[in-house]
């Protein structure tokens, strides 16, 4: 296997158990929000992955670079605007997170609200 290719499975296998635990975690979440419907919960879930991922890699491919840049003015001027770029990218993901947060929290303060006919409907039920 090239370097090239162990750098690409690296960074696979550096996000992948840390994301699938947040995905699990945040999928947990959303189930426990009644007043959403599964179409939007697998949104909001496919969100949340995509995010995650490339804050993830993004701040991997930031630390290499920034690594080799380190006390370099040389490398640091090649490499200069893609360690921002990744900066950027962290910086969008971070700010889709907040998003997905704040449509969340909506989400759970509606299904909080008490309905009389639906908590008489649940009781007649149980």
């Amino acid at each position: 296997m090239s370097n090239e290719t162990e750098d690409l499975v690296e960074i696979v296998g550096v996000s992948d158990r840390s994301i699938k635990d947040k995905i699990k975690d945040f999928s947990g979440l959303l189930n426990q929000i009644e007043s959403v419907n599964d179409k939007r919960k697998q949104l909001w879930k496919e969100i949340y992955e995509n995010a995650i991922c490339d804050r993830q890699n993004a701040y991997i491919m930031f630390t290499k670079l920034v690594m080799i840049a380190q006390d370099k003015s040389t490398e640091h001027a090649v490499h200069g605007r893609t360690i921002a770029s990744y900066i950027e990218k962290m910086s969008k993901a971070n700010d889709q997170l907040i998003k997905l947060a704040e449509l969340v929290a909506k989400a759970e303060a509606a299904s909080e609200v008490i309905d009389p006919d639906d908590m008489f409907e649940k009781i007649r039920n149980n």
